[in-house]
């Protein structure tokens, strides 16, 4: 895992804060399996499978964030920065509660 592959604006911070502090521990899931969108999912930790071939990137505020080692790969093993966007996202992600979902905006 290198440094600072994924990082997060102040508003997505803020809101995996506060996730975080309501739900308790959380994981991120950009995954590569056949409903694939463009959001990656926060669940809580233990709810969502982590699978031997998701590539740990590193932790935005207190959540770990993974991605699909194939789509790591042939994206260039990448770096993200998490955003918030308004609107829930057609995921099961927690923040869709909150009308907010979770975006790749670099």
């Amino acid at each position: 895992m290198e440094e600072d592959r994924v990082q997060a604006t102040p508003e997505a911070l803020e809101l995996i804060e506060r996730l975080a502090a309501e739900h308790g521990p959380l994981v991120f899931l950009q995954s590569g399996g056949c409903c694939d969108g463009s959001s990656p999912v926060c669940m809580r930790k233990g709810e969502l499978l982590i699978g031997p071939n998701d590539v740990l990137l590193g932790e935005i505020g207190p959540a770990a964030f993974y991605v699909d080692h194939e789509q790591f790969e042939r994206w260039g093993k990448p770096r993200f920065v998490i955003g918030v966007s308004p609107g829930a996202g057609d995921t099961f992600s927690l923040e869709g509660r909150d009308d907010l979902h979770f975006v790749i905006v670099g």
